[in-house]
């Protein structure tokens, strides 16, 4: 099939695919069609286009292509140009735009909305809102750098002592994690803040300090969606308070409160920015959704009468529009790598698929949004496995209390007697083991007991240094079974083999975990 790769609306840089995105969209089988001076913003010339097998044409034909590949909306006179059952994909903001979404349908239009992929592990590669706001959260402290005039790192130099900046960031999402490790990285003190409590470990990994929101009574935090729930009149007013607080406190604030197709809701009032120090700065992520301080200006900085400085920079990650380009093209790839599964060109719909169903808002000339909610929460709920009560009642019948109690009977006889069978083979083992050696059952023991309380109580921050030192622990039990499998008593020899080969899978297996988790941070 013809994909079509248009220029963009005077002031967006970004581009939807660049040479290295082009390559990989040749060897799915696509027939690649650039516009001419669609990279150049971005700072990718027709001439890479053409050598990565692209056919470098003009407007026209880009946009009579099978498929075309944006970065935003089309307007009408872009509509007008694509035939009847031409796919667009793109970032369609159909919650915000019904004008577009009918306009999609009346054309016969099969429109994906790529910023409307859903928050399932499966589709993270395709996430577009992740991958721009990871760099919207690093370019929103390099923002916070350039109007705060002083130094993030603490210094001590001949001249006297600098402190080290003290950078508050609200909403640890993407873009919030990114800001967090950035400001660390530059060498301020760092705090965070969100609503949803999974994300405590992830603020603390970061090298920040998270600060909860204290919980109105009865309030219920956990995120079904990736996002964070909008907040009960109490429980807003309690948060206020602290972004208050924290904020007269630090030289930086980052807020990046904002929720697809929503407006972002006020977290700094008039009264809050008037309590920060002079010379204070405050980068609004959400201003391009009507930003989260009441001054706020969209596309502008705007200093108050308090001499604070509100950044409002509505295209932070097109302000790196080459990385932003990339990995924007890469999110298209990964999407058309599902949806051609045959790798032949040829793009296939299937609306079975909860990834597919998800992004697309119209086919056939038919509105498909929204698409069935989908539940990703990342926090245990009450119920897990269950059908939740919305969808099914609960059965209250004496048939079926009675049926639970004699299942949960039946798993506690099932408990019972496999503790007593580990015992029995305990006990069994120490009375065939030399009584030179039954001592160490104790250390044995004591040593089991002390590892799973250790181990239990590790954050996750702290997994994989510990997978490294379990595969440490194995390898001394591998040389110690290694040296036994020889010996002249059967049950030893035995004992020592299966040791051999139990370690030898935690230290082979900790090791492909170890190098599987390592290339998420490696280039092509």
């Amino acid at each position: 099939m013809r994909t079509g790769i248009p220029c963009e609306k005077p002031g967006q840089a970004l581009v939807a695919a660049t040479p290295q995105t082009v390559s990989r969209l040749v060897r799915l089988g696509y027939e690649v069609h650039v516009q001419r001076g669609a990279g150049q913003a971005a700072s990718f010339p027709d001439s890479a286009y053409e050598e990565a097998g692209a056919r470098v044409t003009d407007e026209a034909q880009v946009w009579d292509c099978e498929v075309v590949l944006g970065v935003d909306a089309p307007d009408e006179e872009h509509l007008a140009l694509m035939s009847p059952g031409t796919t667009y994909v793109g970032r369609l903001a159909p919650a915000r735009s019904p004008r577009l979404v009918e306009a999609l349908r009346a054309r016969g239009l099969t429109g994906l909305a790529l910023d409307a992929v859903p928050r399932i592990s499966r589709a993270q590669a395709m996430d577009v809102l992740s991958s721009q706001a990871n760099l919207a959260g690093y370019r929103a402290v390099i923002e916070a750098a350039a109007h705060f005039g002083r130094v993030f790192t603490g210094q001590v130099t001949a001249a006297g002592k600098l402190p080290p900046a003290s950078v508050y960031v609200i909403g640890a999402g993407v873009a919030g994690l990114a800001a967090i490790g950035t400001a660390s990285s530059l060498g301020a003190q760092v705090r965070g803040t969100d609503v949803r409590p999974e994300v405590e470990d992830q603020v603390r990994s970061m090298g920040a300090t998270f600060i909860p929101v204290p919980s109105a009574p009865g309030h219920q935090e956990a995120s079904s969606d990736g996002y964070a729930r909008q907040m009960s009149a109490e429980q807003a007013e309690l948060a206020a308070a602290l972004y208050a607080k924290e904020a007269a406190q630090a030289d930086i604030v980052i807020t990046t409160a904002s929720v697809p197709g929503r407006q972002a809701p006020v977290l700094l009032s008039r009264a809050a920015l008037e309590g920060m120090r002079p010379g204070s700065v405050v980068v609004d992520m959400a201003a391009a959704n009507g930003g989260n301080t009441e001054l706020t200006v969209p596309s502008e900085v705007v200093l108050t009468d308090g001499g604070v400085t509100i950044v409002g920079y509505t295209d932070l990650a097109g302000r790196l529009p080459t990385q932003a380009s990339q990995l924007y093209g890469q999110n298209l790839v990964n999407l058309l790598t599902l949806m051609t599964p045959a790798k032949d060109g040829v793009l296939r719909l299937d609306l079975e698929d909860q990834v597919v169903r998800g992004i697309t808002v119209t086919h056939a000339g038919e509105i498909l949004w929204p698409p069935p909610a989908v539940t990703v929460s990342a926090a245990p709920t009450a119920g897990a496995g269950t059908v939740p009560p919305a969808t099914q009642a609960p059965d209250t019948s004496a048939a079926s209390q009675e049926a639970a109690q004699n299942r949960a009977r039946s798993a506690a006889r099932a408990r019972r007697a496999g503790l007593v069978a580990a015992a029995l083979a305990l006990a069994a083992l120490v009375l065939v083991t030399p009584v030179a050696v039954a001592s160490h059952y104790i250390v044995l023991m004591l040593a089991v007991v002390l590892g799973f309380y250790v181990i239990s109580n590790v954050t996750p921050a702290l997994h994989t240094p510990l997978m490294s030192v379990t595969n440490a622990i194995s390898g001394i039990i591998l040389l110690g079974a290694i040296s036994q499998v020889g010996n002249d008593n059967l049950l030893v020899s035995a004992v020592s083999f299966l040791a051999v080969v139990l370690a030898s899978v935690n230290v082979f297996g900790g090791f492909a975990v170890t190098h599987r988790m390592l290339a998420m941070f490696r280039k092509d």
